[in-house]
């Protein structure tokens, strides 16, 4: 058993956000993109992961941008404060992945395909919120603490896989009895992100309803998007696809709605 004090520890581990990334993020906040660009300019390693993540094929750009004025005048201000909140998350991601088959680049297409499609969704709903727009950065970093978690364990992990058929959110249950999205919990909490955030992921588990309907609403959108992003190849061979276990009883009423919106055939 992995204690919920040994948990609490680890999360404490997560940085805080570096003096450049809080000036940038306040930046945005304000609305002032020409600030935060200059701002997030000075951090070289910053820079870099912006120009990687925006000119991955998923956000369509036909030429390569790598102007940071330019990055966040095409994201726009919640778009680009995404960006810095999935380049806090690279800080925590492992240098070498040991249960989840992942690399740099592989966890970069993870951020860019849910951020890119949990707009799409957004923009369908006809919603801007920036807290419910960053709230689909704190699956990358659950599962980057999840990693973690599970490495502590990993015999047990793969005695747990071989001999009953059960999901990994329900073993990480069993090893420290938090689940993935009672980690993207505590990380807003840690992040001081809002609790609107936290809301709409622990929704999106598929059984932990809200009584807000407008949350229980895009919690049911957010299960859909991760069980559809999860169950592309790449990443059933990473491993997480079978993180979790889809409730089609929870998301059937948006279905439809959810596969026309992904364009699914």
């Amino acid at each position: 058993m992995i204690t919920k004090e040994k948990v609490d520890t680890y999360i404490e581990k997560i940085p805080p956000a570096p003096q450049t990334l809080q000036k940038t993020l306040h930046a945005l906040n304000e609305g002032e993109l020409i600030k935060a660009a200059k701002i997030a300019q000075e951090d070289l390693a910053l820079k870099a992961y912006l120009v990687e993540l925006v000119n991955k094929p998923v956000f369509g750009f036909r030429q390569k941008v790598t102007d940071i004025s330019q990055i966040f005048g095409i994201l726009g201000v919640e778009k680009s404060q995404q960006a810095v909140y999935n380049y806090m998350i690279s800080l925590l991601s492992p240098a070498k992945w040991q249960l989840f088959k992942l690399n740099k680049s592989s966890f970069h297409d993870l951020q860019a395909e849910l951020s890119t499609n949990w707009q799409k969704i957004l923009t369908h709903l006809d919603i801007q919120d920036k807290d419910i727009q960053n709230a689909i950065t704190l699956l990358p970093a659950s599962i980057i603490v999840s990693e973690a978690l599970f490495c502590e364990k990993l015999d047990e992990v793969a005695m747990l896989r071989s001999v009953h058929d059960i999901d990994l959110n329900t073993i990480l249950v069993r090893l420290c009895k938090m689940d993935l999205f009672d980690i993207c919990e505590t990380i807003a909490v840690k992040w001081d992100m809002s609790t609107k955030s936290a809301q709409i992921v622990q929704a999106a588990s598929g059984i932990k309803p809200l009584e807000d309907e407008t949350v229980n609403n895009l919690g049911k959108w957010m299960h859909l998007l991760l069980f559809f992003t999860l169950s592309k190849p790449l990443y059933i061979e990473a491993g997480l696809n079978d993180f979790i276990e889809f409730h089609v009883e929870y998301v059937g009423d948006i279905y439809e709605d959810f596969a026309k919106v992904m364009e699914i055939a």
